[in-house]
């Protein structure tokens, strides 16, 4: 049985992964066993478990503004540590799997396909791309960008003007293991509609509001992506 180790697994995403049942073999060091910003003790750590994978979840998101208030943090959590994890990936030749986000995306015309410029709109996203500029390095890898979010929707208003590619946590999870031996960059997310249409199929009661277009707001209008990519190598895929 192939061993994963899931870096960041007491997140929100991480503890859904727990439960699923699949035929690898799955490891959530605690911060003491493997802390990415600490290169020796995960070293050691990794030299020990012999991993086949990596799944690299654990760094800094929410709230976003944190990314501004805090820069050290967010590039100590999603430069550095990605770093340092793709640098153990590669000394000790372990498969990489790196979750990135859609916010890369310039975020004006949506539809974005994996090859498509790339331009950031907010320290969170320059923060993920600075992860992704070392996992690149490596060509043991696979760069997810996802789209992803809770489910129940955890807010009560929702834009009805933005577009994005929302996709709930335990839908990603089969979709991650059959891509998890591929290599490069694949968008991953659900269908293209507004950020509102997306959350009223599960909350009624969500209200709707909009997003005022201004200089500098941080939030893209469309950084809805192009799936072709992901719908080919799954061969089929619900609409």
């Amino acid at each position: 049985m192939k061993k994963i180790i899931i870096t960041g697994g007491t997140g929100r995403f991480g503890q859904i992964l727990k439960s699923h049942k699949t035929k690898y073999q799955l490891f959530f060091p605690t911060k003491k066993q493997l802390d990415i910003l600490n290169f020796k003790k995960s070293e050691k750590f990794l030299k020990k478990l012999k991993p086949n994978y990596i799944i690299h979840l654990a760094g800094l998101s929410r709230p976003m503004k944190i990314h501004d208030k805090q820069i050290e943090k967010s590039i100590d959590l999603n430069i550095i540590g990605t770093s340092n994890i793709t640098k153990l990936s590669s000394k000790f030749n372990i498969k990489l799997v790196y979750f990135s986000t859609n916010y890369v995306y310039p975020g004006v015309k949506g539809n974005y396909k994996e090859q498509d410029p790339l331009l950031p709109v907010n320290n969170y996203a320059w923060s993920k791309l600075g992860g992704e500029s070392a996992v690149q390095l490596y060509k043991n890898s696979l760069i997810l960008r996802v789209c992803m979010t809770e489910k129940p929707f955890v807010h009560k208003k929702a834009f009805t003007n933005v577009k994005t590619n929302f996709i709930y946590h335990e839908d990603v999870i089969p979709i991650l293991f059959k891509l998890i031996n591929q290599r490069g960059i694949i968008n991953l997310g659900g269908k293209t509609q507004s950020v509102y249409n997306f959350a009223v199929k599960e909350n009624n009661n969500v209200k709707k509001i909009f997003l005022k277009k201004k200089p500098n707001i941080g939030i893209p209008i469309n950084s809805s992506m192009n799936l072709t990519k992901l719908d080919k190598i799954l061969k089929k895929r619900k609409k």
